[in-house]
């Protein structure tokens, strides 16, 4: 699994979208608490205690550890859409 530069700015650039709603919102999945916990530790420290971010763009996304998992978050997120259903 490549994780870089190109990966934070997609990261980025989909939940920016995404928390202004110039997109609709779809699950955003990171793979690995592991690799993403220092990231995400310092969101919370530094952009959520500047007030930079709400602690709502939190959800945003989720973290998680298996494609499982990262399925069930699928499936949850549009259980919530009676129309909107995924095509696989």
């Amino acid at each position: 699994m490549v994780k870089g530069l190109g990966t934070l700015d997609e990261l980025f650039e989909a939940i920016t979208l995404i928390e202004t709603q110039k997109f609709v919102h779809f699950p955003s999945i990171l793979i690995s608490t592991e690799y993403w916990s220092g990231l995400i530790d310092w969101i919370k420290k530094k952009m959520i205690n500047e007030r930079n971010i709400s602690p709502a763009d939190l959800d945003i996304f989720n973290v998680v550890d298996s494609a499982d998992e990262a399925v069930t978050v699928i499936d949850e997120f549009y259980k919530k859409y009676d129309i909107i259903k995924p095509n696989f």
